[in-house]
């Protein structure tokens, strides 16, 4: 498949800044509730809310790292991953260029457009380019507790395989998450589990069933910045029977092997808040198992605008 040119991708991304950047920039919302909602009124129970209650969103995994709050708003992502030189795929990287979507239809129900976005993969193994698999899905926010601080929801996402095979997608999947989050005072922690059932799909690269898990922490130290801390765990619960490869894709692609080789990370990073409406994020991420297979080190950048 031939390459993007080479302008493409740093002038769409630069254009999905800017035009989220201006419609951020019209509207303040609470980091943790939405401003607009579609079908209701925003609630918080009648609460006055201090600044130090804003939890940070997730920052790495985006795919699968879901907090348990009903916002509306726009992510903009982008993630350079490097691959072992010594591993089965023979060193390079992979940079992925996305922009998530989430809606508060009421103020217990979102919409969450999870994984969309483009691909180019540089390595020994695979070195071409191309658009991810679509995955949306809804989320209830069923415990909204805010005088404790304390939330929980759970959601269900499909996955439509109508990326491209050359960026190693094309994988139809269910996903079932559930999440709770809980803040003490400036102190925010929370935590998600994901299944991921692959379901129609004749992908030679790619069906076994996963199990994501997230944690994450926070810190807020003032109105502008907080440090994160998060960590990240892959299994493979059932290794796919045509597969030639004999790892799994994490949380960027199925490739329907790993079959007993966890992967798990950890990542540090945080988040700067020059605006009430808008965050900037990032996170270095480097693996704590010892299969280095796909896993080398990532940098995940991320900007988030409310509404």
């Amino acid at each position: 498949m031939p390459a993007a040119p080479a302008s493409f991708l740093p002038a769409a991304v630069s254009a999905a800044f800017a035009l989220t950047a201006a419609a951020a920039l019209t509207t303040s919302a609470s980091a943790q509730h939405a401003e607009y909602v579609v079908f209701s009124e925003p609630n918080t129970a009648g609460l006055e809310l201090p600044a130090e209650r804003k939890h940070v969103h997730p920052i790495t995994s985006p795919y699968t790292h879901e907090d348990s709050f009903v916002t509306t708003d726009v992510r903009t992502w982008f993630l350079y991953h490097d691959f072992p030189k010594s591993s089965a795929i023979a060193g390079g990287n992979a940079k992925v260029y996305a922009v998530q979507v989430r809606v508060a239809l009421t103020d217990q129900l979102q919409l969450v457009a999870y994984k969309d976005g483009y691909t180019a993969i540089d390595s020994g193994l695979v070195d071409d380019d191309g658009w991810n698999d679509v995955a949306a899905g809804l989320k209830w926010n069923f415990l909204q507790d805010w005088e404790n601080d304390l939330h929980a929801a759970v959601g269900v996402g499909y996955e439509l395989g109508i990326g491209d095979d050359e960026a190693l997608q094309e994988d139809d999947e269910v996903r079932l998450w559930a999440s709770i989050d809980k803040g003490f005072d400036k102190l925010h922690v929370g935590a998600t589990v994901n299944l991921l059932l692959a379901v129609g799909s004749e992908d030679p690269l790619g069906d076994a069933d996963r199990l994501h898990w997230h944690a994450r922490a926070d810190y807020y130290t003032c109105e502008w910045f907080s440090p994160v801390v998060e960590m990240n765990g892959y299994h493979v619960l059932n290794e796919g029977d045509n597969t030639p490869l004999p790892f799994s894709g994490v949380d960027v692609a199925n490739l329907g092997g790993g079959d007993g080789e966890d992967v798990i990370t950890v990542g540090f990073g945080g988040e700067f808040r020059p605006f009430d409406d808008v965050a900037i994020r990032a996170a270095y991420e480097t693996p704590l198992t010892d299969n280095d297979d796909l896993f080398g080190y990532r940098w995940t950048l991320s900007a988030v605008f409310s509404f």
